[in-house]
């Protein structure tokens, strides 16, 4: 077992590691950066909101991005988000000026069983309570502008003189609300009489699986972003005729709502270094990155950004290299895949209660899926390496057996302890991904192109990132398919949903599964994001809470000071 691990991290939880840092003035945090205390929005001491004004094109280009990516998680997750934080201080403490560009965490999964989204131990952002629970009102803005398309339709629905003539089986938009609530997920309404509305059904999703939230990554300024609003597709009439949010006249009223949401946040991370934290949009249903605004924001004002894409490879990553990098016109210079020996050990065939135990035999059997994400990566032509997320249960044979592994790939695989030791555990990485983007050149492309098939733009993913054999249509997914053609979106890029658990889509198969079908069963069209989704096994929009929630751990003093949150 691993022996030099900090006594402290027996003792603290990381939201106690999180009260007791010093934290620095966000003024402070800004004038690293070179930002003009007048170009801040203060949300109290520590939170600000940037300009985008601040934005530099050329600067841009200059950068260099690191896109942070993993092996298929286990359900707890293998640390994506500590690992990105470790190595941008890692970069800082070598020399680099480097920014550390994140999502926003979901309440959802805050209260849920997965916990908040700012790292843990000594690799976190900061104020922890802060950007886990509210924020600065980013996704609570996001959900009123969905909802508030939602009331437009249902009213117009009631309207006889402005009626745009929806067919109510038709409506496309749900409501979303940031929770964990499965109760929502099929409801009906608009019952108790004509002047409660039309009664039909629908549902509620989780915001961050709203289209809303990927336009608001995707748009690089007001006037894209009210573009793609109005792009919205949200059902058709009786006459068969779509009806996109330009027809309610809706997109300028919800832009007015994402006025300030559309600004990328900084807060600063353990070691006083930059971070910019800004959207946060599910990797199973849309593009699960952090916004372009934001990713440029941080390119514009470090020489390294370190960033990161949700769930393995297989979803987040591809995700980002063929959608986001093609439209924001940016590339990543190096690649960190994230992976854990129990990961592998669970991929191998251990039990989630076994993970602690030594176990070799099933890191060599597992190991098949760090393989098969390595192969994914290298066909981007991106200089790629693993970051072992060390685990105080891990031991140094179990390390060397992936380290050769990797090594026999011609990928250098570096134990990580950022999570105990902050930047200082992560300079052996640091120093590799500056190898990388400065000895070993990028060649990045993306998988497929835009203007190919949508079926050759599915098969391709579905085999090339998945080991898929074959691509099987429902008979829904055809009529969507025939839709997608008449509808002129045949040219979108493709935001696939499935599982993040297996590279299949069933979530039972572990490892590198062989010989396996994918099925498509539905394709959703996100017009005003602009890309489909075709959707690959079953697909929760709307999440519930485990048996015993986060939620019940929670607490606050009369001092204002939280416990229970990580």
């Amino acid at each position: 077992m691993l022996k030099n691990y900090p006594l402290s991290l027996f003792m603290l939880s990381d939201i106690e590691i999180a009260q007791q840092a010093s934290l620095l003035p966000v003024q402070t945090i800004a004038e690293k950066t070179g930002i003009s205390p007048e170009d801040l929005e203060l949300y109290g001491k520590y939170k600000a909101k940037l300009p985008l004004h601040l934005i530099d094109s050329e600067k841009v280009q200059k950068a260099k991005l690191v896109l942070v990516s993993a092996i298929s998680p286990t359900p707890a997750g293998e640390g994506k988000t500590t690992t990105s934080i470790g190595l941008s201080e890692a970069l800082n403490r070598i020399g680099k000026k480097t920014i550390v560009a994140l999502r926003e965490p979901s309440l959802g999964p805050v209260f849920g069983i997965k916990g908040g989204a700012t790292g843990g131990g000594y690799s976190q952002v900061v104020p922890m309570e802060d950007i886990n629970l509210h924020f600065t009102g980013d996704i609570s803005a996001v959900e009123k502008a969905h909802n508030l398309l939602a009331a437009l339709i249902d009213n117009n629905l009631q309207n006889k003189i402005h009626s745009l003539g929806l067919d109510p089986r038709t409506i496309l938009w749900k409501r979303v609300m940031d929770m964990n609530d499965r109760a929502l997920r099929k409801i009906t309404i608009g019952l108790g009489g004509t002047a409660n509305g039309i009664p039909r059904e629908t549902g509620f999703d989780i915001t961050v699986a709203s289209e809303v939230m990927a336009i608001l990554c995707l748009s690089q300024n007001i006037n894209e972003l009210k573009e793609r609003l109005s792009s919205i597709l949200i059902g058709f009439t009786h006459q068969k005729k779509p009806v996109y949010v330009r027809d309610l006249k809706a997109a300028g009223a919800m832009a007015v709502l994402l006025k300030d949401a559309i600004r990328p946040n900084l807060v600063q991370t353990l070691e006083g270094n930059p971070a910019i934290i800004h959207g946060g949009p599910f990797a199973n249903i849309a593009q699960g990155t952090n916004s372009i605004l934001a990713t440029k924001m941080a390119m514009s004002l470090g020489e390294y950004v370190v960033t990161e894409s949700g769930f393995g490879f297989d979803l987040g990553a591809e995700k980002f290299l063929n959608i986001k990098c093609p439209v924001a016109g940016i590339a990543p210079h190096a690649i960190v895949i994230v992976a854990t020996v129990r990961a592998l050990k669970y991929h191998g065939g251990v039990t989630l209660q076994d993970l602690k135990t030594p176990n070799p035999e099933a890191i060599k059997k597992g190991s098949v899926n760090l393989q098969k994400h390595l192969e994914n990566a290298k066909k981007y032509g991106v200089p790629t390496v693993v970051a072992i997320n060390a685990f105080p249960a891990d031991t140094w044979e179990e390390y060397a057996i992936i380290q050769e592994i990797c090594a026999s790939m011609g990928i250098k695989a570096i134990v990580s302890e950022v999570f105990a030791k902050g930047g200082q555990g992560g300079e052996e990485l640091a120093n590799e991904v500056v190898r990388l983007v400065e000895k070993e050149k990028s060649h990045y492309k993306p998988l497929y192109n835009w203007n190919d098939s949508v079926e050759n733009k599915i098969n391709t993913i579905c085999k090339e990132i998945y080991g898929a054999n074959e691509v099987q249509y429902t008979a829904q997914a055809e009529k969507d398919l025939q839709q997608i053609k008449e509808l002129g979106y045949i040219h979108f890029p493709v935001c696939m949903a499935k599982t993040q658990y297996s590279f299949s889509d069933d979530p039972k198969k572990l490892g590198r599964p062989k010989d396996f079908e994918i099925t498509i069963r539905e394709i959703v069209i996100a017009a005003g994001a602009q890309f489909i989704i075709p959707i690959a096994g079953e697909i929760m929009r709307m999440p519930g809470l485990p048996n015993v929630p986060a939620a019940e751990n929670m607490d606050i003093d009369d001092t204002g000071k939280i416990t229970g949150l990580f």
